[in-house]
């Protein structure tokens, strides 16, 4: 069994372990805290840490455990003395409160405080929400006093954000009862982590970079078919003004006390799916080496990581470590439907060798598409209790053969950074 989570240290402690000093420091209470960007210009010309990516084989609706291994590695780099800093994503409440739950880690690898951040954090999201809906409510409002930017109403792409499962708002029809509300248009809401805005505030630099992202959002087309901006519409400014302190890195720890920096949480399908450019660079000044996660699977999250992230921020991993799971690569090799929150089907839980072997295809490209990148790729073999040796044994093998310069079987859900 995993042992519990351990009684958080003072979120000072945590940060002059990270090398972050108290006037760089905005906390929230005991446990958590801002990094002013400040911090920025004192490390930038400091040597940068190791580089390390999280990525992993296409998931299952179970998730292969690539955040646990994030948090598990980062702690194992510690206990071996060198200074370690985790960067992830801050967790959507909408699949919180799903049946996918957190995304903080588990076990004796994970963010604590757990809840907070898993929930509301320091606001991040809400700051998100905010000036998305603004930037929609200035748009139906200029359209209703004279439209002066001669919008077009059928053609406003911009829609607001919750950030909770609400599939009752995914369509919706505004400006109903009367012209005093608006003019009656067809929209909808999405996820907060899948607004324009998330994406916007995890590639920015800083502020100012912010605010000029905010400002080339499209958000509809006018008269003549030509884009409007934010920018255009001049609420802009207003929105960086909502995101003043959201643009700063959450500083959080693991349960071995690891510093961990939680900022951002643009999701893999519709946005970049990665963790901020500032918290990156900022653990890179500080760091001997920084463990960073790329969401989903390779073709997807990493992808997105080297030509994304990467490019906008002048960065490049030196290494990639690709988390698979036995059981993973045998629900990829015999088509069985896995459902959450019901009990896996039988044929995950016995030894397949046969279904392990078609699966770990999943395994051999997705190392391709990491190696294609022209850095190196070790394979991490998340293990669960179903596991028997001769199938880990074989995912390893299966691994090297692939390409990986290494491969080996983690236990980091169980034994933490050991």
């Amino acid at each position: 069994m995993a042992r519990p989570a351990e009684t958080p240290h003072s979120i000072f402690d945590i940060a002059e372990r990270a090398g972050i000093l108290p006037e760089e420091l905005e906390p929230y209470g005991r446990y958590k805290a801002k990094i002013r960007l400040s911090i920025l210009d004192r490390v930038a010309s400091r040597p940068k840490g190791l580089y390390v990516l999280v990525t992993a084989i296409t998931p299952t609706p179970l998730g292969e455990g690539k955040t646990t291994t994030t948090i598990g590695l980062a702690q194992a780099f510690a206990l071996q003395g060198r200074r370690a800093i985790a960067t992830v994503r801050q967790s959507s409440m909408g699949p919180v409160f799903g049946i996918k739950g957190g995304g903080a880690g588990g076990g004796a690898s994970q963010v604590i405080p757990l809840e907070d951040a898993n929930l509301h954090l320091t606001g991040d999201f809400h700051a998100v929400a905010a000036a998305n809906n603004l930037l929609a409510a200035w748009l139906d409002t200029t359209i209703l006093f004279k439209n002066p930017y001669r919008i077009r109403p059928e053609t406003v792409s911009w829609r607001r954000v919750v950030d909770i499962n609400d599939r009752a708002l995914r369509e919706i029809t505004t400006g109903q009862g009367g012209s005093a509300n608006g003019v009656e248009r067809r929209t909808g809401f999405d996820i907060t982590a899948a607004s324009e805005v998330m994406a916007c505030l995890a590639l920015a630099s800083d502020l100012a970079d912010l605010r000029a992202r905010l400002g080339r959002i499209v958000v509809a087309e006018d008269e003549a078919g030509d884009p409007v901006t934010a920018e255009a519409v001049g609420a802009a400014g207003a929105m960086a003004v909502l995101l003043k302190e959201a643009v700063g890195p959450n500083l959080l720890q693991t349960t071995e006390g690891t510093p961990c920096l939680v900022h951002t949480g643009p999701f893999a399908n519709i946005a970049h799916g990665n963790s901020s450019v500032i918290a990156d660079r900022v653990a890179l000044g500080l760091a001997d080496v920084v463990v960073t996660e790329a969401g989903f699977g390779a073709d997807m999250g990493a992808e997105k990581f080297f030509n994304i992230k990467c490019r906008t921020a002048g960065l490049s991993p030196d290494v990639a470590v690709l988390v698979a799971s036995v059981r993973g690569l045998k629900m990829h090799g015999l088509a069985a439907a896995v459902k959450p929150g019901k009990p896996l089907p039988a044929e995950l839980t016995r030894e397949d060798m046969g279904a392990l072997e078609r699966g770990a295809a999943n395994l051999d490209k997705q190392i391709e598409n990491v190696l294609a990148h022209g850095i190196p790729v070790v394979v991490a073999v998340n293990r669960f209790p179903a596991d028997t040796p001769r199938e880990i044994d074989y995912v390893l093998a299966r691994g090297r053969k692939a390409g990986a310069a290494g491969a080996a079987s983690s236990d980091v859900y169980a034994q933490g950074g050991a």
